[in-house]
């Protein structure tokens, strides 16, 4: 992936995240502007993200857009929210950051 494309995958997850933080707000104080702000975010996110897809192919700009926003989203829910998670989720946390570089770096380990 080129400098552009990691660019590109940073800004979808900069506005994934803010969407994800709009939506937890929506949650804890539900009201329209909120939906809407929420809703907003997440359709510039896609807009992202369908160049990236059209860029660099489906499986690669969706896989690293994952791994990263599962690793980012969990930071702001256990850094700013105080969630928490159970040794057995952060297991699966784990396993779903394993699995999703595994399915992204596999091809490059390989030699493709």
């Amino acid at each position: 992936m080129s400098f552009w494309g990691l660019v590109q995958i940073g800004v979808s997850t900069a506005i994934f995240l803010l969407a994800a933080t709009a939506a937890k707000q929506w949650g804890l104080a539900p009201s329209l502007g909120k939906l809407i702000w929420t809703l907003a975010l997440y359709t510039l996110g896609n807009l992202v993200m369908l160049r990236l897809i059209r860029e660099f192919g489906m499986s690669i700009s969706l896989s690293l857009s994952a791994v990263i926003q599962l690793v980012a989203v969990n930071v702001i829910a256990l850094a700013f929210y105080s969630e928490k998670l159970n040794t057995l989720q952060g297991a699966g946390v784990a396993l779903a950051v394993v699995s999703v570089a595994l399915i992204t770096l596999g091809p490059y380990l390989q030699g493709r």
